[in-house]
């Protein structure tokens, strides 16, 4: 066993194609030309990301090692091994930050156990970026991933959000597979009453953004297509 362990590094990819050199800091591809070791979600996604990202390494020269929602405990241990062995390692997200709504957090839970130092870098994260333009409250918010398929129990679900929100004074914010996300967006509006605010964030960073807040009552009038685009929803109910 070497003396010193490698460092893990999280590294944030781009939430739209073509936005590197927007939404990215230098740093990234600093720490990413002299790691030959990346726990990444897609392979694919991930060379291609390093490809553009022109760090004069070659793709061949680099291994990747699948970690997804699927990865079986064990062989993330078995992963972690490359750390132990004294060699830097990357968790690259198939889009913005790894460990947060992603399976990356496995590996980092790991490393944390075997004391491996953790260095997560600066990048676009959805979820803050689409808080952020709410204009709701950034002092207590609560992400909840995906919501229930079931319309029945999607409903309930929304109805509780309404409710949290309005009690605890807290954003509510989910997501959804992007090719449900206009029947997720209709439940909204079939479920909420009237005067509860709803942000819709969808093609965060791309040239075709669009993050708008209105009421409920006020988005037939504004509802968009958001059939396959990347979306995050956030609701909030004020006494205000």
């Amino acid at each position: 066993m070497p003396e010193k362990k490698g460092v893990l590094y999280l590294i944030p990819t781009v939430l739209a194609p073509a936005t590197a050199g927007q939404v990215l800091s230098p740093q990234i591809k600093d720490v990413i030309s002299h790691i030959n070791h990346f726990f990444v979600e897609n392979v694919r996604t991930a060379r291609r990301f390093i490809s553009e990202l022109q760090t004069g390494k070659s793709i061949e020269s680099l291994q990747f090692y699948t970690l997804d929602k699927d990865t079986p405990s064990a062989e993330v241990a078995q992963y972690i091994n490359v750390l132990l062995n004294g060699e830097d390692a990357g968790v690259i997200s198939e889009a913005g930050c790894p460990g947060i709504a992603d399976p990356g957090a496995m590996a980092v839970q790991l490393a944390h156990k075997k004391e491996i130092q953790v260095v997560p870098l600066v990048g676009p994260s959805s979820i803050l970026l689409a808080l952020m333009a709410s204009g709701f409250s950034g002092q207590s918010f609560i992400f909840h991933g995906y919501l229930p398929i079931d319309k029945t129990e999607r409903a309930k679900s929304i109805r509780q959000l309404e409710k949290d929100s309005l009690q605890k004074n807290q954003t509510q914010i989910c997501m959804e597979t992007p090719f449900r996300n206009n029947q997720l967006l209709d439940d909204f509006l079939q479920t909420c009453q009237p005067d509860t605010l709803l942000c819709i964030a969808t093609q965060i960073t791309a040239p075709d953004e669009l993050i708008r807040t209105y009421k409920i009552k006020d988005w037939a009038k504004h509802k968009p297509d958001l059939h396959k685009k990347p979306t995050i929803f956030l609701l909030y109910k004020s006494t205000f």
